[in-house]
């Protein structure tokens, strides 16, 4: 299972739905189902950075609050389905000079503590086991 860690509060708008873009300096050609990881790391700047451009963009919705959401493991789930260039934006979430891999199918799962790292990444086979658990009894995927 594939993962790629964002940093709070992005990883909370994009597995509500909201968010139909991430940004990233570099391209990729992963396509597929994807975990959702949040980051540890998120300073107050970074939350009001992050709050500010999503009502710049159009959100008009409640952030929770630094405090509220979660960090340091696996929030969700989507699906990356392309990655635009940047000369080539269609959303506004995404951010000139980025590539955008285009989102889709997004939703949160119960939160599952897991270490991130830079990428996608593989997720360690004890999370793993529990994620797999999860989508027996129907919880995720």
């Amino acid at each position: 299972m594939k993962a790629l860690s964002i940093r709070q509060p992005w990883a909370w708008l994009i597995v509500s739905g909201h968010k139909d873009v991430e940004n990233r300096e570099w391209s990729t050609n992963f396509r597929g189902r994807v975990l959702i990881h949040a980051g540890k790391t998120m300073t107050r700047a970074e939350y009001d950075d992050a709050v500010s451009t999503a009502l710049h963009v159009g959100y008009r919705g409640t952030v929770p609050s630094r405090e509220q959401l979660q960090r340091g493991g696996i929030v969700g789930v989507a699906t990356i389905v392309g990655c635009v260039p940047p000369a080539n934006r269609t959303s506004p979430w995404h951010m000139p000079d980025q590539f955008g891999f285009q989102i889709e199918d997004a939703k949160p799962i119960p939160f599952v503590a897991c270490k991130g790292m830079l990428n996608f990444f593989s997720v360690p086979r004890d999370v793993r086991t529990e994620l797999l658990q999860m989508h027996e009894l129907g919880t995720i995927i």
